[in-house]
């Protein structure tokens, strides 16, 4: 009896990646030595290497993108009842479990994300405390922005944007932190360096196990002084590690081969947005498709949830992530005399599910994924297994 092969297409993140050949090989052969004690020598070439790409003057691997906006934010608001300014469906804010108040003691208040990703450049101004209050107000200290927007979908914040946040928080005496988890993927897509797409910013991260595609860990990169002051916290929150080289050597191995990749993710990310929104049922905004992140909205006629979509299409082989119907919350602000703000909010109940595109999702995997989804729509028997 031969059993059928089913073919999968795993869309669910970036983050699903496995080590190519080359990366295990050189993790295997990785020069390594006690990094907690600063001497492992492959941990130090890729950390000198990430600063150089971010220009800034020094980086440090840490194991996660969480770790990395916690560490960097508890250096910059080190006074407990600080605040940080940052979009309401920022990363920070919605899925790092709000260590940043649990274990920092840092208020967030949050302005409102455009549809880009951006925050309007007048409400962060709006948002930052008068320190003449501060016997009531908690002080700010620090902007976030986050490059490319997850939540957006994959948007990009160019550098005039973010040159002018900078402008804003030098102007106000307070600090800048990118969440840059995807911050290749923004330089590729906008065709600017990431050293000059960051410039602005006192600290930025970098995921390296996202669209790069290593298997783990994230840089934080600023001044030698920041730095010097992420190590110490790095160890206080148990992210110090003994022979990381073994990690570090895949991520070198991923700078190496998988930033060019980029572009083509990118490309294909755009194809499958183009074959959705063909699909009766479902609609994509190409246009908003910047990375390789796509969102694709189920129509009220079609009388199918996400959950349902979702279970269909993992029948085929496509994994997919269902988002919900609450990735939309928008803001109506009513300023009424006085200077008193009402502040309403309404439900855009979309339902919706999310695909990533990365380096090992070919052009053949998506046009499969849309033949699967046609099927799933219209109750065809699959074809799983086949080219």
């Amino acid at each position: 009896i031969v059993k059928m092969v089913m073919r999968k297409v795993d869309l669910r993140s970036d983050t699903v990646t496995k080590p190519t050949e080359t990366m295990r090989a050189a993790m295997a052969s990785a020069d390594v030595d006690d990094d907690v004690l600063g001497h492992d020598p492959t941990a130090a070439r890729l950390e000198k290497e990430m600063a150089r790409i971010m220009g800034k003057e020094a980086s440090l691997f840490v194991p996660s993108g969480t770790m990395a906006n916690l560490i960097s934010v508890l250096i910059h608001c080190e006074i407990r009842g600080s605040e940080v300014i940052l979009g309401d469906y920022s990363h920070i804010h919605i899925y790092e479990n709000g260590g940043i108040s649990t274990i920092g003691g840092v208020h967030p208040r949050t302005v409102k994300n455009n549809e880009d990703g951006t925050m309007d450049i007048d409400r962060i101004e709006e948002a930052i405390r008068d320190p003449s209050f501060e016997i009531c107000y908690p002080t700010t200290r620090l902007i976030c922005l986050e490059n490319s927007h997850a939540h957006s979908g994959g948007r990009c914040l160019t550098v005039e944007y973010t040159d002018k946040v900078g402008e804003l928080a030098k102007k106000h005496g307070l600090k800048l932190h990118i969440d840059g988890a995807r911050i290749f993927n923004a330089s590729i897509a906008l065709g600017v360096p990431v050293s000059r797409l960051v410039q602005a910013a006192d600290s930025v991260t970098a995921c390296l196990s996202k669209g790069l595609g290593a298997p783990a860990g994230t840089i934080i990169a600023g001044s030698k002084s920041f730095i010097s002051r992420a190590k110490i916290l790095r160890k206080t929150l148990g992210g110090a590690m003994r022979q990381v080289g073994v990690i570090c050597a895949a991520a070198l191995v991923a700078l190496e081969e998988n930033v060019g990749k980029l572009e083509s993710d990118h490309k294909k990310a755009k194809l499958l947005a183009e074959g959705i929104n063909k699909i009766k049922g479902l609609k994509v905004d190409v246009a908003s498709v910047e990375t390789n992140i796509v969102y694709v909205d189920i129509v009220e006629e079609l009388s199918i949830t996400e959950i349902e979509l979702f279970k269909k299409l993992e029948a085929l082989g496509i994994l997919v992530l269902p988002e919900g119907p609450l990735k939309y919350v928008k803001y109506i602000l009513f300023e009424l005399i006085y200077l008193l703000e009402a502040l309403f909010q309404y439900i855009c109940l979309e339902l919706l599910i999310r695909l990533v595109v990365h380096h090992q999702i070919s052009e053949s995997d998506v046009l499969y994924t849309l033949s699967c989804i046609q099927k799933a729509l219209t109750g065809l028997p699959s074809e799983n297994g086949g080219n």
